[in-house]
This record gives structure tokens, C-alpha cells and sequence, in this order.
């Protein structure tokens, strides 16, 4: 089968599609989401319902085997205007209302979430879920059109997603942190505001990012801390004529306009 991982020369592909063109692949994402969150004790969480496997503006990128039985791993682009809002406004918006403001003044422009970040034990090590996903995540978004990207970082991701070009944006929170999504935890709100160029970025991150951008669909041999991995990368989304991105602003706009804070899914206040 080729859905058993070679240690010594793993070979994976990283695949980009939208939500709702592959409800079988959703699937197996939330299944290894799920059972990477209850390894760590964390049972409950916003996007639990798993609505976003429904939402028209939510893309999903997955590291699968060769044969696409087996998913090692994921990240998710939710565009601000889809059938809910962004998992950051859904996390925090009774701690703190105004994200709802501030996703607005980014949404106007086109704007989304870096969110569902994960891998599984069986490919822990080989820069899955610290780096590689990260960049195709920032590289398809101005394939979507985003001009910005915001990110609820677990305090392990906020230096890789720092060195793909994202700051902390200090004005939601107690200046940007959260107790999410339970009391021992801190959560931290980041976002890139220049998608296109990359500014802050670290050079070998924004040189990967573009050369993901430049050819969707490539195979590339990277390396993180002396492992080797392959990835066939298939960042083209099809069928992506079938989406608008000025309909997802409109319906942004409908979002806020409605935005209302969910005690329920506030635990605890911010920190």
C-alpha cells in the first residue's frame, strides 16, 4: 500500500482544494484533527461542528499519501464572508467584540484565516505542520485573492507563522492574547496585511512561497533540522471559476453587519 509513510524517504503530495468539492477528504482532515487535539487534551473547540466542511469560502490544504488513503496532516484558508465567520471571531468575539470590527476594515479588501492547523504523530518531525503548511497556505491565498491573512496561533506556531511575514495585531485581546481554547492555554492573534509581497517574511520562507505561486503544481525536496521529505505539491484549486471572491465580500459585509458575540463558545475570559 502505498499509504504506509517511508520514514527514510517519505514521499507525500500537499493538495489544495475547496471544502465543499471534496466532502470525502474533509472528512478524513476532521477525523486526524480530532485525534490529534484529544491526544492533548482538547475535546472542545469552535469549529467542533465542523461547519466549515460546508462553507463555500473555506479552502482546504492536506498532506495525504501518494494514493490520497491517508491525510498526515492539514491547514485550512476561511475567507472572511462565508456561510459563518472567521474561526477567529467565533473564538473570541465574546471575549473581545471588536474583532468583529477589525476583521471588517481587512474583509473590505478580501481577507481570511490561516486556521486547522495539524499533523499526525506518524510524520511529526518532518515540517508538516511547522512550516510547509504554513507556506502553501500564504502562497494560495492571492490565488483565492486575498490581500490579508489573520492566524489564532498556539504559542508553538507564532514564530513560524512570524517568519512568513505575520505580526501580532495588538488591538484585539489583552494586546493580542486570549485564554483559548481552554484557561491553561494562550492563543495569540497575528495577520499578514501585504500577502503579495511578504515584507517581514524570512527570505527562504518568502522565496519557497513564491516559487510555490509561480508553479501550483510541483514536486520540491525540502528539509527541516536535517530530515528530507518530498512533497508533490498540487496547490492549483479547481474549479475556483465557480467562486467569487467579491460575493464573499458582500457577504462580509452581511456578517458583520449581524456579528453577535457566542457566550457559549467563550470559556474563559481574555488574558
Amino acid at each position: 500500500m502505498e499509504n504506509a509513510l517511508n520514514k527514510e524517504n517519505p514521499q507525500v503530495r500537499l493538495r489544495a482544494f475547496r471544502a465543499v468539492d471534496d466532502p470525502e477528504a474533509c472528512q478524513l482532515f476532521v477525523q486526524g484533527h480530532e485525534h490529534v487535539l484529544t491526544s492533548i487534551g482538547i475535546t472542545k473547540v469552535t469549529s467542533s461542528k465542523n461547519e466549515w466542511t460546508k462553507n463555500p469560502s473555506a479552502f482546504v490544504l492536506i498532506v495525504e499519501s501518494l494514493d490520497g488513503s491517508k491525510v498526515y496532516g492539514g491547514a485550512r484558508v476561511h475567507v472572511s464572508g462565508g456561510t459563518e465567520l472567521l474561526p477567529l471571531e467565533q473564538a473570541t468575539g465574546a471575549m473581545d467584540p471588536t474583532v468583529f470590527d477589525l476583521v471588517w476594515s481587512y474583509a473590505k479588501h478580501g481577507t481570511g484565516e490561516l486556521c486547522g492547523l495539524w499533523n499526525s504523530r506518524e510524520i511529526a518531525g518532518y515540517g508538516i505542520g511547522s512550516i510547509f503548511l504554513i507556506r502553501a497556505a500564504v502562497a494560495i491565498s492571492t490565488q483565492i485573492g486575498l490581500t490579508s491573512l489573520f492566524a489564532l496561533c498556539a504559542p508553538y506556531t507564532v514564530k513560524p507563522v512570524e517568519s512568513v511575514g505575520m505580526h501580532l495585531e495588538a488591538m484585539v485581546g489583552n494586546n493580542g492574547t486570549f485564554y483559548y481554547p481552554k484557561q491553561d492555554l494562550i492563543a495569540t492573534a497575528m495577520v499578514v496585511t501585504d500577502l503579495t509581497v511578504l515584507s517581514s517574511a524570512l527570505d527562504e520562507h518568502r522565496q519557497a512561497i513564491f516559487g510555490i505561486r509561480q508553479n501550483l503544481d510541483t514536486t520540491r525536496e525540502e528539509s527541516l533540522r536535517g530530515k528530507n521529505i518530498t512533497i508533490n505539491y498540487q496547490t492549483r484549486i479547481k474549479g475556483l471559476e465557480k467562486w467569487s471572491l467579491e460575493e464573499s465580500i458582500e457577504q462580509a459585509y452581511e456578517n458583520f453587519r449581524n456579528a453577535k458575540p457566542d457566550h457559549t463558545k467563550a470559556n474563559f475570559p481574555f488574558a
